[in-house]
């Protein structure tokens, strides 16, 4: 055990040999700032350097199993004292970075085709996004398809489990996203496309509706 305790704000870094305590990978020489002591267990804030250097499988798996990859509880007798790096920068910016680089991972096979789409936003905001969303599914959605609806709308008489029929995209909208045009019997109805779901499984447009519907409740 170091014979100089630990406090809140010391640069340390991580000995040489020293595994990853949730998926064993070797962590020796990371380094970050204390923001948490409790006994022999400290809470580590990996800094810039360590952040940029970060495997992408690291993260991903961080994402797809609900850890903090900006921050690890290791014991005072896996780190050392250290000095800040040289070209520490703000790692705020680089937490930025990595969060948008990596925000869908965790819906699994769906994340590298939300990425696809995100790419044609021309912006980050969410109705940039929501407005790639729109030109996606207007290019690739075969019309006319069946769906299901899974959310009653308020004002609009269908009711969860109605079967319908979808005609086309009409429009984004900032809180309801995507609307779709759909007719049930005779009647024609616009209906925010995250609550529906397409009827045959098998169908591409299943695919495509079910990503933008994971990304739309994740968003």
């Amino acid at each position: 055990m170091n014979s100089v305790p630990f406090k809140i704000g010391n640069t340390v870094k991580v000995k040489p040999g020293v595994l990853d305590p949730d998926f064993g990978n070797n962590i020796g020489g990371w380094q970050g700032r204390i923001s948490e002591v409790d006994g022999d267990i400290v809470c580590i804030d990996w800094d810039s350097i360590t952040l940029s250097n970060c495997p992408d499988k690291y993260i991903q798996r961080c994402e797809e199993e609900g850890l903090d990859w900006e921050k690890m509880y290791l014991s005072i007798e896996d780190i050392e004292r250290a000095s800040q790096h040289e070209f520490d920068a703000d790692p705020s910016k680089i937490r930025e970075g990595i969060y948008l680089k990596h925000r869908w991972d965790h819906l699994g096979d769906a994340c590298k085709r939300i990425q696809e789409v995100m790419k044609q936003a021309n912006g980050t905001d969410e109705y940039a996004m929501m407005m790639a969303w729109e030109q996606y599914l207007n290019k690739k959605l075969s019309f006319p398809f069946d769906a299901q609806i899974t959310e009653y709308q308020h004002k609009v008489p269908l009711q969860e489990g109605d079967e319908v029929r979808i005609h086309r995209v009409i429009a984004t909208d900032d809180h309801y996203g995507v609307i779709m045009s759909l007719r049930k019997g005779r009647k024609v109805f616009d209906y925010p496309l995250d609550h529906l779901t397409v009827s045959d499984r098998g169908s591409q447009n299943y695919s495509m509706v079910h990503d933008y519907n994971m990304w739309f409740s994740n968003r």
